[in-house]
């Protein structure tokens, strides 16, 4: 006789089948260590004070097929509205022929080799042409092989700046059409470090202020292009470093920050197919 589909996706026997030791193997475990069960061993490990004192009151468990049915039936009720946010963060077309042979394409990730087991040829290939794409966009000489994302990479270019720049200065001047979120992460990791940040109107402030390094947005968090070649110059003047945030892909219109003399370039690169969610 077929055994039922039922008997399958009773979920208080998927322990037994598949995970952790059978019952044969729990006793002689709990006759090794002096309990009697599983429920002895707990009570005597656990104190009272952290234990519920009643069941947890869950629904019966469905299957991985129905679970995901119900999710998406909840997903189906969401209404999706077009996003004019942007800040950084942009919606893009990945064509097929790049998803196939380069983000689904395992080679870039199983291509171990002998002499360095702990990385994958793949991955330090896919690493050298990263850094090489970036310095193309950029115009700078070297980069490095990413980070976290636009924000970190700020605050990380600032104490780069702080450490190599002539100035003695300990004030920031961040422009008020960067990233929100940028300037909230350069807050944050500034505020232990002492430097005064100083958020506005760059041209005002670089005027007003002396300061060891300056940060734009290259296009502006408004969709604003700024010509930042004079800004750079001032900023050298002043023995002071100029931080680029860039849209890498706008740089592939754009006058690269290499070209007008930005010292430090960070960005995003979401911009090149990684999907919004």
């Amino acid at each position: 006789m077929p055994t039922p589909l039922s008997i399958l996706e009773d979920a208080s026997e998927f322990h037994a089948r598949h995970i952790g030791p059978d019952a044969v193997d729990e006793s002689l475990m709990c006759a090794a260590i002096g309990v009697a069960n599983r429920s002895a061993l707990i009570d005597a490990v656990v104190p009272p004070s952290i234990r519920r004192a009643d069941a947890m009151k869950l629904p019966e468990p469905i299957t991985e097929a129905g679970a995901l049915a119900e999710l998406k039936a909840i997903a189906g009720k969401n209404k999706v509205y077009k996003s004019f946010i942007g800040q950084g963060y942009y919606g893009t077309h990945t064509p097929g022929v790049i998803l196939r042979n380069v983000l689904e394409n395992p080679a870039w990730y199983t291509a171990y080799t002998p002499y360095q087991a702990e990385i994958s040829q793949g991955r330090m290939e896919a690493l050298v042409n990263f850094q090489t794409m970036v310095t193309d966009l950029t115009g700078m000489d070297i980069a490095n092989g990413s980070m976290l994302d636009e924000a970190t990479s700020a605050a990380e270019a600032v104490t780069l700046a702080k450490r190599s720049v002539k100035s003695k200065s300990n004030t920031l001047i961040v422009a008020g059409d960067v990233h929100p979120q940028t300037i909230e992460v350069i807050q944050t990791r500034c505020a232990p470090l002492g430097i005064d940040v100083k958020v506005g109107f760059a041209p005002g402030l670089m005027k007003d202020n002396d300061y060891f390094a300056v940060v734009c947005q290259y296009p502006s968090t408004t969709g604003l292009i700024h010509d930042l070649k004079e800004f750079t110059e001032q900023a050298h003047a002043r023995q002071a470093a100029f931080i680029v945030c860039s849209d890498l892909l706008a740089l592939t219109l754009l006058v690269s920050p290499g070209e007008f003399g930005a010292d430090i370039v960070v960005g995003n690169t979401q911009r090149f197919g990684m999907p919004m969610g």
